[in-house]
């Protein structure tokens, strides 16, 4: 047995606790603060309670606010610029998991000593960076506990930058910034961070104990609360315990990488701007139904925790686990095909092959994915 297992070095689960933001901040000698977020956040008034205290504290606090879905390389540039103009010594991720990339990236390139397009791809990133903070406002990504930032680099591309360098001096997971979240949302967020748990649990690659260990105990805390947030938002209980499985599945994942369903989203949220949890959730039901000959044992496995009370062989269990999830989200009000979301039959030969650009991804699956099988995969989620 063998594995290198990586970790953010603090989380701290507080409700209310990014009140205390300020605080944190200037315990670590933070001087001048950047705090990078999307307008969503900032219009929601997420940040005006944290805010009180940088004024109480003195502490100069500056707040980029234009990260947008799926980010591109303009508005990376754009914020590191940011932050290097008011001397930042100090960056803060606020918000989901785009505004959390992009708080990475700025962390790592506003000394300047880097540049973006040379770390594209593992361990090409090697800091130092800036102190960093993230704070998720969705319980999906787990963008605050990953190696991992995605940016988008043209129409139909997205690129990762992997490397420990991008884990966070601190993730702070308060739960009530998650109780406005609309349920659209919540769904395909949830969604987001089951499919996160099930890749790491089944990846062909760097598969490890600890990440499975904390697989599954995502699936237990997601799975038995999900349908609670969505149709009650403000059970903060509930929020809570999506916001704690969604970091865990994160943790899980940025040690034993996802895989196939997620090189197939991938496309779709780059050339279509279907946000990245829906796009996920709409390949999920394929994806799994073709890994099903060979993972069928770690699928069972699953679904005793997804939907206790499967019934006969691991193999029947397993397709009873992925006929469950393929009715999730229209259970949850989602879109349940490729077509409801403005896909068509003409679009697949063009998405199969930017699929078969995620290599990254596609050398994770648990049974090789070709560019026909992409074809057929996009076909069966029309």
């Amino acid at each position: 047995m063998k594995f290198d297992f990586h970790s953010t070095r603090s989380i701290l689960l507080e409700r209310g606790g990014s009140s205390n933001l300020a605080k944190r901040i200037f315990e670590r000698g933070g001087k001048s603060v950047l705090i990078v977020t999307d307008s969503g956040v900032l219009s929601a008034g997420l940040l005006t309670k944290a805010l009180v205290q940088f004024q109480e504290l003195s502490l100069s606090v500056h707040i980029f606010s234009d990260v947008l879905a799926d980010p591109p390389v303009s508005v990376i540039d754009s914020a590191v610029k940011a932050a290097q103009n008011c001397k930042a010594d100090f960056i803060v991720g606020f918000g989901g998991g785009s505004s959390m990339d992009v708080a990475k990236l700025v962390a790592l390139l506003a000394a300047g000593k880097e540049k973006l397009a040379d770390v594209y791809g593992v361990d090409m990133a090697k800091g130092p960076r800036l102190p960093l903070i993230l704070v998720p406002t969705t319980a999906g990504t787990g963008s605050e506990v990953t190696t991992i930032a995605i940016v988008t680099i043209s129409e139909s591309e997205k690129k990762g930058v992997v490397s420990p360098q991008l884990l966070p001096d601190v993730s702070l997971l308060d739960a009530e910034l998650t109780l406005g979240l609309p349920s659209h949302v919540t769904a395909a967020t949830g969604i987001d961070a089951i499919v996160h748990a099930i890749e790491a649990f089944t990846t062909k690659r760097l598969k490890n104990p600890v990440s499975d260990c904390l697989a599954k105990e995502a699936l237990r805390l997601l799975a038995g609360n999900l349908h609670k947030v969505v149709k009650s938002g403000s059970d903060v209980i509930a929020r809570e315990n999506m916001l704690l499985g969604a970091c865990l599945a994160g943790m899980a994942f940025t040690n034993a990488p996802v895989a196939g369903v997620h090189a197939l989203a991938y496309p779709i949220g780059a050339r279509f701007h279907v946000p990245h949890g829906l796009s996920n959730s709409l390949m999920l039901g394929p994806v799994m139904r073709f890994n099903l000959e060979v993972a069928h044992a770690m699928y069972a496995e699953l679904g005793k925790i997804i939907k206790p009370g499967l019934q006969g062989s691991t193999q029947e269990q397993a397709a009873q686990l992925i006929d469950y999830l393929g009715s999730l989200a229209g259970e949850l009000g989602l879109a349940k095909s490729l077509v409801e979301v403005g896909i068509t039959a003409n679009d697949v030969d063009q998405l199969a092959k930017e699929a078969m650009l995620q290599t990254r991804l596609l050398q994770n699956s648990p049974r090789e994915i070709t560019l026909r099988d992409a074809r057929d995969l996009y076909r069966e989620a029309l």
